[in-house]
């Protein structure tokens, strides 16, 4: 990728992977779904079952070739995050609430202005998170060790 291109990626991301979109623009305008995977390197998301394509696979060991549908990906630009009330596409704020969470509210022409809750896809992680110390953890006594008192300046190296 060149820097012309790389000035032009979407720094905050707006729109997350489980989120309803409609497409606004391209062969399946107007039809809304749910958004697969978000490809930022290219300013792309991929809808499901949305913008499908024939893709011609060889067939190799282990598959079979022939012609299937897949799903092409999107440019962030088509598609556009449904109101949660009003079900229409609508932009999407940022806003603080009083205790400080940021949370994404719909809005523009149109919109109610609620908010738009995170996904549930995206609370589940795919790879859990480990629960037992392994054989590269470092035991909980040396992380816990005071080694550096700033007092008497116990711990300091002598240069």
């Amino acid at each position: 990728m060149g820097w012309k291109a790389a000035q032009k990626l979407i720094q905050h991301w707006k729109i997350v992977r489980g989120d309803n979109v409609m497409i606004i623009r391209g062969k399946d305008k107007g039809e809304s779904g749910v958004i697969k995977r978000v490809i930022r390197s290219q300013n792309r998301v991929i809808v499901e079952g949305k913008n499908l394509v024939k893709k011609h696979i060889k067939q190799g060991q282990g598959h079979e070739g022939g012609i299937f549908s897949v799903e092409a990906p999107l440019h962030v630009s088509n598609v556009q995050v449904l109101d949660p009330v009003t079900q229409k596409p609508c932009k999407i704020g940022i806003r603080y609430l009083e205790d400080g969470t940021k949370v994404r509210v719909s809005r523009g022409i149109g919109a109610s202005g609620s908010i738009i809750p995170r996904p549930e896809i995206l609370k589940i992680r795919t790879t859990p998170r480990p629960t037992i110390a392994g054989p590269k953890d470092t035991p909980m006594d040396l992380v816990l060790e005071k080694t550096y008192d700033a007092k008497t300046g116990k711990g300091m190296p002598d240069l």
